[in-house]
């Protein structure tokens, strides 16, 4: 539905604004979406610029939809985003809605209820955590939108966005970063003055600036060349200049005021004055809510007292309800006294809605309400509150929010029983709506008007406290992604809860509320465990309660507390229960997680065992979560094994089960696990675009972003991974001091780098970084050993000895995998390089060499070829340089391959070095060459000339014609007497 325009006369003066629009408009029509932002005072003409520009857009072949936000009526959560969708909905068969929402109708249905009536036989999707099923909504409603402006453009007006719920803020976020290649252009309105740097609508304002696609409007006031046809147009032909200004002046350039004032002077006869002593400028309201007070005043006294009650009802409102509440009139009045309201446009009818009405202008309603004295409005309040709990006897929940508000307003008439019954109802409803945000602060209500303690700890007082609590932690759990204070408290308020309903026998309830589902965070300090330990103690012992809890359990003290051995006790403690069931489903998640704790010890063989064993059982069971959970662990593992071709297999595999369940942390997950393999192998570009597709869906993930900085560093690409760096390092400066990825990744990924470039840079960032992973008593051993690797490569950049030292006993323990990008080899390295064994370093990067060559780690490859020159032309033996060189030729073949520039330069200024350094003569017998006696090994150790061809990356031509020369120059008859000449010479060692 339309909003009700105004007469063609009344939009003037916005030329520019327009023309900006009409760019807008413009390039969504092209493709690129846009998003435009009207702000400016009330009155000053937001709504009306909005529906020139969807007029436009009509007349074009666009669609335009309307949302509305109203202020203090208990509108249910996403009430800007539903009106649209619904009347969409309504006048659209199902075949083409289907087609448009395609999997995600089901998700949508959550929130526009007639979609089930459309569509009966949706399914529902797979259960996640609510802060993921929110993501998994969000990403619905924009790809419908966005399916829906493919075949046709898409205008979508959401206007009084100062008055809108969080969620609904949320959403427009969420749509602002996927509408980029899009034909949609979002209009949004709102009043400035109301906009404080502490409303919602400022944050996502900020967020939204960001944004490419996003522009701001503020719009200012008409000047006097624009007042003058606004007032002709309205009648005043002949009005002089001195009037046109005056009004201009007096008025500011509000259109709604300068329409407000021009209707008085009408009225007034005054509207034609020419000038001079009779040109009406003194006696002009001063404001435009006092024109609008004398406008009212203009009323009959009954008009009035029944705007006055619509008014509280709300800028809209029902004839039938406001019948009910103005029992003493008739109807027949009734509708006399509104056709009084509507003849003077203080009321406007709602097309297509009945016998829905609404204000010509919010600030109408409010001065109506500013009219009443608090008295009256209570006791309003509290007889809409009571005749709506009549009218929705059948359904209060649908209408919770509503009644929460009424009761809240009505609260010294009314008592807080009914307050505190419905906030717990309307915060279940927010948050079965995934508004989240909505449902805190209605339980907050809830339990305040019941005098609960929110800061304290202490159990419930009582039933309908606990139910409040527990609406309250979930709610505080379900927003933890953006505090971590909330993930804290809504973890206390569960454990009141679960005390609550443990001291009270209530033994069902207590294990349901310990039960319920949350994203551990690796290494977060949530004391989740708190709430789980007790619970698994209370489940009994053989049940698929104490499996579910067992599983969940072992996750926390693995992942949390890191105690690895009492996890696995845990685990096994679950797969005993879940095999003597036969529950596959409890066996399968057991793995899972048992898989996770596995990898995060760094036990990567047991990790990998055991996600495969979970994987398998996926077979018997479809549960996509649970697989792509082990599908995950058996990229990770795979790839620091060194088992490319795999790891990829089951990333492609992770991507298809987070698309089949949309559920945020894994497809942005599964894009970085596909990125790592392809950067990994060199293929920089396959890389890039899976990080810009998990980018897409979070901006801000720390396994993207650090990977994201090494890729473009290892390209050249120093002002983009720059931009990268900066955004992971202020975004982990956000996070508490805790053992987890944030701290790990900048302390890893800070150095390599520095190693990348050979300028060490901001080391005391890093260092404290890693402090605070290692530092922890509760630190999981994959974070302590990616902080220390980052500790052992400033070792190394700063040429500290001792600390090369320490570090090389530490890494030469750790099992061989990659430490993206390092292999283990590399690393030890330079670590003896760096402790200035050069024996050592070069047996070292020549196993990275192997490994590197026969698992097919090319950037790794080059890199290794470069430091094993390095260190060959430090330690500088007979041979040395001549291998240097080879080292060296091959580093830069696969660095230009890959276009990795800070490679290529760093090869270059060594093979100078090289040239410039003298080249000690071989002193091996009979004149062998450094290459024969290479052959000369392998032929000792009982290899074929095919062997020792793949052995050197040589021909096997070649090959052989190097073993003719070495038996010429040895004087040797077969490969038996070199074997022994080689001993005899003391070449084999």
């Amino acid at each position: 539905m339309e909003p009700q325009a105004g007469s063609s006369n009344d939009f003037v003066g916005r030329r520019q604004e327009m023309a900006m629009l009409e760019a807008a408009l413009s390039d969504a029509l092209s493709g690129q979406g846009r998003m435009v932002m009207l702000a400016g005072e009330p009155g000053i003409g937001k709504t009306r610029i909005a529906q020139e520009l969807a007029s436009h857009a009509q007349q074009k072949g666009a669609q335009v939809l309307w949302g509305w936000c109203y202020e203090r009526e208990g509108a249910p959560p996403y009430w800007p985003w539903v009106q649209p969708i619904q009347s969409y909905v309504l006048d659209t068969v199902p075949d083409q809605l289907l087609a448009e929402m395609g999997p995600g109708a089901a998700d949508i249905d959550e929130l526009i209820p007639e979609l089930r009536e459309k569509l009966p036989d949706l399914e529902s999707p797979p259960a996640l955590e609510p802060q993921q099923t929110r993501f998994r909504l969000f990403n619905s409603i924009s790809t419908f939108l966005k399916n829906l402006a493919h075949s046709q453009p898409l205008v979508l007006v959401l206007d009084d966005l100062h008055w809108a719920d969080t969620p609904s803020l949320l959403l427009l976020e969420f749509l602002a970063r996927q509408m980029a290649d899009s034909r949609i252009l979002v209009i949004g309105a709102y009043r400035d003055i109301e906009v404080s740097s502490q409303h919602p609508l400022s944050e996502s304002l900020a967020q939204l600036s960001r944004s490419p696609a996003f522009q701001r409007l503020a719009l200012a006031g008409l000047t006097s060349e624009d007042v003058g046809p606004y007032v002709r147009a309205a009648g005043g032909e002949n009005a002089s200049l001195e009037l046109i200004n005056a009004i201009q002046a007096h008025t500011e350039g509000s259109p709604l005021f300068i329409s407000e004032v021009i209707r008085l002077l009408r009225d007034q006869e005054s509207l034609g004055a020419t000038g001079g002593a009779n040109a009406p400028v003194l006696g002009l309201p001063q404001g435009v809510l006092e024109v609008i007070g004398q406008r009212l005043n203009r009323l009959s006294e009954e008009c009035l007292g029944v705007l006055t009650t619509a008014a509280v009802v709300g800028r809209q409102f029902d004839f039938n309800l406001l019948g009910i509440l103005s029992e003493e009139t008739s109807e027949f009045r009734l509708l006399e006294l509104v056709e009084e309201a509507l003849e003077t446009h203080i009321l406007q009818e709602l097309p297509g809605q009945g016998d829905r009405y609404q204000f010509s202008h919010a600030l109408v309603q409010q001065t109506l309400l500013e009219r009443l004295s608090t008295s009256r409005k209570l006791r309003l309040h509290a007889r809409i509150g009571e005749t709506l709990e009549t009218l929705y006897e059948d359904q209060p929940g649908d209408h919770a929010a509503e009644l929460a508000y009424r009761f809240t307003e009505a609260l010294p008439v009314t008592g807080p029983g009914k307050l505190v019954k419905y906030s717990g109802l309307a915060g279940e409803r927010a948050l079965e709506g995934y508004a989240h945000e909505e449902a805190l602060g209605h339980y907050r209500n809830g339990l305040v008007a019941k005098w609960v303690d929110l800061e304290g700890s202490i159990p419930a007082p009582d039933d309908e406290s606990a139910a409040l609590l527990y609406g309250l932690g979930r709610a505080q759990a379900a927003t933890s992604g953006n505090s971590t204070s909330n993930m804290r408290e809504g973890i206390i308020n569960l454990k009141r809860t679960f005390e609550y309903y443990r001291q009270s026998g209530q033994k069902e309830r207590a294990l349901q509320v310990a039960q319920y589902p949350m994203r551990i965070s690796v290494g977060a300090q949530s004391d989740l465990i708190d709430l789980v330990g007790p619970a698994v103690e209370m489940a009994p012992s053989d049940s698929p309660d104490a499996a579910r809890l067992l599983s969940v359990y072992g996750r926390v003290l693995g992942l949390e507390e890191g105690r690895y051995d009492e996890a696995q006790e845990a685990f096994d403690r679950a797969l005993v229960i879940a095999e003597r069931t036969g529950d596959v489903s409890l066996e399968m998640g057991a793995l899972a997680n048992s898989a996770n704790v596995h990898f995060f010890h760094a036990r990567q063989q047991e990790a990998l065992q055991t996600s495969l064993r979970a994987i398998e059982l996926s077979h018997q069971m479809d549960d996509p979560k649970t697989e792509v959970a082990a599908r995950y662990v058996a990229v990770v593992a795979l790839r620091r094994t060194g088992n490319l071709q795999d790891a990829a297999r089951h990333a492609s595999a992770m991507r298809d089960l987070s698309e089949k369940i949309r559920d945020h942390f894994w497809l942005y997950q599964a894009n970085w696990a596909s990125e790592m393999v392809c950067a990994t192998m060199g293929d920089w570009q396959g890389a890039r675009n899976f990080s810009d597709g998990g980018m897409a869906i979070s901006p801000r993930a720390p396994t993207l972003l650090s990977t994201r900085v090494i890729l473009e560093y290892e390209l050249g690409q120093f002002d983009e991974g720059s931009q990268f760096l900066v955004r992971l390092l202020d975004t982990a400066d956000t996070f508490p001091n805790w053992p987890i990825y944030w701290h790990a990744a900048v302390a890893h990924v800070v150095p390599y780098i520095a190693l990348i470039t050979g300028v060490p840079y901001r080391f005391d960032i890093a260092e404290k970084a890693a402090e605070t992973v290692v530092s922890s008593p509760k630190a999981i051993p994959h974070f302590s050993l990616t902080a220390q690797t980052g500790l052992a490569l400033m070792a190394v950049m700063q040429g500290d000895r001792p600390a090369c030292e320490r570090w090389y006993a530490l890494f030469l323990s750790v099992e061989h995998y990659l430490f993206y990008p390092l292999v283990r080899g590399r690393l030890l390295g330079l670590l003896a390089q760096g402790a200035s064994d050069l024996d050592k370093a070069v047996e070292h990067f020549e196993d990275a060499l192997v490994f590197c060559r026969t698992l097919g780690v090319r950037p790794e490859l080059a890199w290794t070829c470069h430091d094993w020159a390095e260190a060959l032309l430090l330690r500088d033996r007979s041979g040395d340089h001549q291998k240097a060189k080879s080292m060296l030729e091959e580093a830069l073949a696969i660095s230009t391959e890959l276009g990795m520039r800070p490679l290529m330069g760093r090869v270059a200024a060594l093979q100078e070095r090289a040239e410039a350094q003298p080249v000690r003569a071989p002193a091996y017998p009979d004149g062998l060459s450094q290459r024969e006696v290479e052959v000369l090994l392998l032929i000792a150790g009982g290899k074929s000339n095919r062997e020792i061809a793949a052995e050197l990356f040589i021909s096997p031509n070649t090959a052989g014609h190097h073993v003719s020369n070495i038996l010429n120059k040895t004087g040797s008859a077969n490969r038996a007497e070199l074997a022994t000449y080689a001993n005899r010479q003391g070449l084999v060692s």
